[in-house]
């Protein structure tokens, strides 16, 4: 999607994140009129395209695994200020909103995802390789934060139900925090060459100048808020229509994080199909990894801070879910070879997860 050739960003560049602000202007604190909202998702999806190629742009610059990282911490930054914000405004949901928003972000991209890029990239290039020992390391770091952070709440005796006391949140914060800090030192100084693959057999055009890729980055920034803000305005009309098919509230956090994560899933795709399922992996993986280890942290403070109750503990159907998903994914990094089989098989497992949530 990017050109080296041409330092100036194409018009929708501009136009997209300028047409989302307006939208968001339009609004003016109020929820979405009806008429409002086929043109605010039209707004909200081409700004999902426009964060695709800013990212593309501050990921060509700074280069790999760097890259990889811009988006996801990008997206997990605005994805807590949102959480934040509803756990501020109080009311029941506020209490199992992060737990939700976690787990619906974890199922949608180690099987929707992770299944979408394999299977797209088995059907064009048959087979595809990735590097076993950073796989294997972010999925040692993603078990150990995901089971911390919302299994074991279920099986601690300090406070009933799905809850963590106060000291118990302040450790899983600080667990997390260290697990992803140090998840992240590994992938960008000390063992870089564990993140990247067959770099030589796909030479890059040279880099944007620092100046493209600083304006690219600002535009980014202000394409994923928009992203964000205009999911939650849109939120509203969402809850009415799932109320309206008899769904239960959690599809509204589904759908909400399946928004926010476009901008990454679409570029994990296009990577996928250029043969370069190395990438895919790592925006994939570093993406639930920091939407755990940042998350959590972020929404354990304002829970004790502020007193806010903070249910964590996921439900059994939920735990089975997820246990699956960490033994296929295992199975599926520890080769260090793809085909549209294993891709087949996670996308049975997010649509085991979809259909659930709709009939529990």
């Amino acid at each position: 999607m990017f050109s080296s050739g041409a330092e100036r960003i194409p018009w929708w560049g501009w136009a997209w994140p300028l047409l989302a602000c307006a939208a968001l202007g339009a609004k003016a604190g109020g929820d979405v009129g009806s008429l409002l909202v086929p043109i605010s998702g039209a707004v909200l999806v081409a700004t999902v395209f426009a964060a695709v190629y800013h990212a593309d742009v501050v990921a060509h610059r700074v280069g790999e695994p760097f890259g990889t990282l811009v988006l996801a911490l990008a997206v997990t930054v605005i994805e807590v200020a949102l959480i934040v914000s509803v756990m501020l405004a109080g009311g029941p949901e506020g209490e199992t909103l992060a737990r939700d928003t976690v787990f619906a972000t974890v199922m949608l991209i180690c099987n929707g995802l992770a299944g979408l890029c394999l299977l797209v990239g088995g059907i064009r290039h048959h087979e595809q390789g990735f590097q076993v020992q950073g796989a294997a390391a972010g999925m040692a770091v993603f078990a150990a934060l995901i089971v911390l952070s919302l299994v074991l709440p279920n099986y601690t005796t300090s406070a009933a139900g799905p809850y963590f006391s106060d000291s118990q949140l302040l450790f899983a914060g600080t667990a997390s925090l260290v697990l992803y800090g140090t998840f992240v030192f590994v992938q960008t100084v000390r063992h870089r060459e564990y993140f990247l693959y067959n770099a030589d057999a796909h030479p890059h055009a040279p880099p944007p100048s620092n100046r493209a890729a600083l304006i690219s980055l600002v535009l980014l920034l202000i394409c994923l808020l928009g992203v964000v803000l205009l999911a939650k305005a849109l939120t509203p009309s969402i809850r009415a229509g799932v109320a309206w098919l008899g769904a239960p509230d959690a599809v509204v956090g589904i759908v909400i994080a399946a928004v926010v994560l476009l901008p990454e899933g679409t570029a994990a795709l296009r990577a996928a199909r250029r043969d370069r399922l190395q990438t895919s992996l790592n925006l994939g993986l570093g993406s639930a990894l920091s939407s755990i280890g940042l998350t959590i942290p972020a929404v354990a403070l304002v829970s004790i801070l502020l007193q806010k109750p903070l249910a964590l503990g996921l439900g059994a159907k939920e735990e089975v879910l997820l246990a699956l998903t960490l033994l296929i994914g295992i199975m599926t990094m520890g080769t260090g070879r793809t085909t549209v089989l294993q891709g087949m098989v996670h996308l049975v497992i997010l649509a085991a997860y979809l259909f659930l949530a709709v009939v529990p």
